[in-house]
């Protein structure tokens, strides 16, 4: 700590010194007091006065050296909140408990940064063992010459596969790729119905749409939604009978597959959660009702989900009034 820098944090200190020694001069001059005894007593001030600022110097100095060398020490210096010294007055103890909070804030932030850094790279390293099994097989079948319906089955999985990974990117920074139009759900159900027809013929699904409704919502997003549903019930509930329906501003997708547990239903929605239903698919990820979610919840789309174990399950998606409140709500 420089000399000048540290005088002038004591400067209105040594104002108020300076002011009430000129007061004690005058008096005791205008008393009449001894010269000698004026000058004894000066001298001794100032003499203290500087004392104290070479003694304070030298203390904050090698307090602030100390801390330094704390922070080259350190491979991560927003610790140094947690490793400060135990504050000596009160402005240090006011100044200590703020570099505290700010010092719990940062670790929160960092562990957090670096807990989504490591769920995305486990998944992005299951999406790429994940991807190999059709793309393998699509190599199969062209060097064998089987089915070409079979072949676009296998595709499909790719590109659906695709289709997740790139939402599950873009979940960060989802309001910059958000385009809010009007658009009718039972076309974009019919979209994503086309989409997911090989897969759905495969797992011989029969589906009924009823109802039409008109919402202001990203067309491309809820699409992508309702091809995460469909491929989960192709996955799930093979030889199951499906109901689209739109009524009230809510769309909901119900089927008579096997259902899910009470005690697993809370958490369909966490990130890898595959559940019993998924642990007797080796294709379950865990992440299409996840992401399904945070879609939801980035449109202000209400995500409803209820089922019943060897019943069937049902879910609701319920859409803001009109374009306004949708885009409040982003």
């Amino acid at each position: 700590m420089k000399w000048i820098e540290f005088f002038c944090s004591r400067a209105v200190t040594l104002c108020f010194l300076g002011i009430g020694f000129l007061v004690f001069s005058i008096l005791f001059l205008t008393a009449g007091g001894n010269l000698s005894l004026y000058l004894v007593c000066a001298s001794s001030f100032w003499i203290l006065v500087f004392a104290w600022l070479f003694f304070t110097w030298l203390t904050a100095n090698s307090r602030l050296k100390r801390l330094e060398k704390l922070i080259e020490q350190m491979d991560r210096p927003y610790l140094l909140g947690e490793l400060l010294p135990p504050p000596t007055t009160v402005t240090e103890r006011g100044y200590f408990e703020i570099m505290k909070a700010i010092s719990h804030s940062a670790i929160g932030l960092t562990e957090q940064a670096s807990s989504d850094k490591e769920d995305y790279m486990d998944y992005v390293e299951s999406w790429i063992h994940e991807i190999k099994t059709p793309l393998t097989t699509c190599s199969l079948i062209l060097e064998n010459g089987s089915s070409p319906e079979k072949l676009r089955q296998e595709l499909k999985q790719a590109e659906n596969l695709t289709d997740t990974i790139l939402y599950y990117a873009r979940l960060r920074s989802a309001e910059k790729d958000i385009a809010i139009s009007s658009f009718n759900l039972s076309e974009a159900a019919d979209e994503a119905i086309q989409s997911q027809m090989s897969l759905l013929i495969a797992a011989r699904i029969s589906i009924e749409q009823q109802g039409s409704l008109s919402v202001f919502s990203d067309k491309k997003a809820v699409v992508f939604i309702l091809k995460q549903l469909l491929i989960n019930c192709a996955k799930y509930c093979p030889h199951s009978h499906l109901i689209i329906k739109c009524s009230q501003r809510t769309l909901s997708v119900s089927d008579n597959g096997p259902g899910i547990p009470d005690y697993e239903l809370p958490r369909v929605t966490e990130r890898g959660f595959t559940g019993k239903n998924g642990r007797t698919s080796p294709t379950s990820t865990g992440m299409g009702l996840y992401i399904v979610s945070e879609l939801c919840k980035k449109l202000g789309i209400k995500l409803q989900i209820d089922s019943m174990e060897g019943v069937g399950t049902s879910i609701s998606l319920s859409f803001p009034d009109d374009a306004k409140q949708t885009i409040t709500k982003l």
